[in-house]
């Protein structure tokens, strides 16, 4: 153990993604001063991203390999059982999102006994408007935006992005949430079952670069409307 720093799990579900997947590794392996288990899920991919993955295997701690596209959620499932780690991020695969962001992202729960952090993408300088901050486009600064008030509705939470990726867990916490949801609509689903279980959710702000669908975004409109059923459905039905 690094200065006396708990051991983190990163989590990296990779579909498709041969362009950033090795570099996203590199990225997480230079951090400084943090002990780091990588846990690659690739989700099926077509493209060579296996192939390279496969090529560093030595900078990687457990590959999961999924013969075909399940999903984000089903990677994450796949990759609980092997978690080490007290701590537990989840990392795309592509270069959205800043793991030098991990510090900030570990310490409220280091410090402050936290159970759940989210890493926000419009919590900077309260600018959500002013500014794209990494967003391609104002509509999906909007999307987004409404997204996170329906969740706060049905959860009587107060998050400023709930649909961020980076959402880092104790690892008791993430795993007492008997995930389900095998596609994107885990993150509706974990930011549910949180509120249900009566804890609270802690966010800092996040770098944030944004990618077209034509750089590889995955994420859809249908996307979008399966969230706000999965939010009534583990807040009301199931």
């Amino acid at each position: 153990m690094k200065n006396n720093l708990p051991y983190i799990s990163v989590i990296i579900p990779c579909y498709n993604e041969v362009g950033t997947i090795t570099v996203i590794i590199d990225k997480i392996r230079n951090l400084k001063g943090l002990n780091i288990q990588i846990i690659v899920v690739d989700d099926g991919s077509n493209d060579g991203s296996l192939y390279l993955i496969k090529k560093i295997i030595k900078k990687i701690d457990k590959l999961i390999i999924h013969k075909k596209n399940l999903g984000k959620g089903a990677a994450i499932k796949s990759a609980l059982n092997f978690i080490r780690g007290d701590i537990v991020i989840i990392q795309d695969a592509d270069l959205e999102y800043d793991p030098k962001d991990y510090y900030k992202l570990i310490r409220p729960i280091i410090n402050f006994n936290c159970k759940v952090v989210y890493g926000s993408r419009v919590l900077t300088k309260n600018r959500y408007f002013n500014s794209r901050n990494g967003f391609l486009s104002y509509y999906r600064i909007l999307g987004n935006h409404i997204l996170t008030l329906i969740s706060n509705f049905i959860n009587k939470q107060n998050l400023t992005d709930a649909h961020t990726c980076y959402k880092v867990f104790h690892k008791s916490a993430l795993r007492d949430l008997n995930l389900v949801e095998n596609d994107f609509s885990f993150c509706p689903e974990v930011t549910t079952k949180i509120s249900n279980k009566n804890i609270k959710i802690y966010e800092v702000p996040i770098r944030y670069v944004g990618r077209s669908v034509s750089e590889g975004k995955k994420i859809r409109l249908r996307d979008a409307f399966k969230a706000v059923y999965v939010l009534f459905y583990y807040k009301f039905i199931n």
